[in-house]
């Protein structure tokens, strides 16, 4: 499946560095990225994607094979093969897929706040059901669409990002594959098995918030045994929403990890 890309990049472009390719989370869309795509398209060409069920892309069935294959097509066609990919949450899971099943379209990998294995948007499960079982009235302005999503969600911050998925105004509808998300709560939060031995021996930074918990010390041989060079930085005061809490230091982190690549 192509998904729809977000591109951005210098006027001039010069030099040889690496794009890089940014994966958003759950309930997200690639327009999460722009404070920081904005800068790194200061100086090379940058690429921000709508997963499946998300932002303009189509709608479909959906597990992280199936997502990492939809980037990597879509990367194909706009000529794209080796690229710096920076996923969160469950986009950081479709990069570390991406990474083992495509590793030569992966030069460098960096995940936040997410690890290989079971975790990640702990809510989703019956958040998504009860968001696809929501009667939207015949018109809905912002506040009303506010007001009806708090009957679901009492976190300010999360209702936020769940209003950019609904279309307001005559006959309101979720622009999201909200009952295809539902579905695949399980493959979401979940992590599928992964072949002894199939690895990506690429470079590798988990950036975990001080304040979650999906990357924890039991995740770490997992992680050391499918990404064995993989490096950790933890930013104090960040919970899961790590870029978004602390956008100046998740960025310097970035720009160094990227280096002149």
């Amino acid at each position: 499946m192509l998904l729809h890309a977000l591109e951005r990049g210098p006027e001039n472009p010069s030099g040889n560095h690496l794009p890089v390719v940014f994966i958003h989370g759950l309930f997200g869309r690639g327009r999460n990225f722009g404070f920081f795509q904005r800068r790194l398209a200061e100086s090379r060409r940058t690429i921000a994607l709508d997963l499946r069920n998300h932002g303009e892309s189509p709608h479909g069935p959906m597990d992280y094979p199936t997502l990492a294959d939809d980037v990597y097509e879509t990367l194909n066609h706009l000529g794209i093969h080796s690229a710096i990919i920076v996923g969160h949450s469950m986009g950081g899971k479709t990069g570390m897929m991406l990474a083992l099943r495509h590793p030569e379209m992966v030069a460098k990998l960096l995940v936040a706040d997410i690890a290989p294995g079971e975790g990640g948007f702990a809510q989703g499960h019956d958040l998504a059901a009860k968001l696809a079982a929501l009667h939207f009235p015949a018109s809905l302005n912002r506040a009303e669409a506010d007001a009806l999503l708090a009957t679901v969600i009492s976190e300010p911050e999360v209702r936020n990002l769940m209003l950019q998925n609904v279309e307001l105004g005559e006959h309101p509808h979720w622009q999201i594959g909200i009952n295809e998300i539902a579905a695949a709560m399980p493959q979401i939060v979940g992590w599928p098995e992964i072949p002894e031995g199939e690895t990506y021996d690429g470079p590798t930074l988990f950036v975990a918030g001080q304040r979650s918990h999906y990357i924890a010390p039991e995740n770490y041989p997992t992680m050391k045994r499918l990404f064995p060079h993989y490096m950790l930085k933890t930013i104090e005061g960040a919970g899961h929403w790590v870029h978004a809490e602390k956008p100046n230091e998740f960025y310097e982190i970035l720009s160094e990890f990227i280096g002149d690549s």
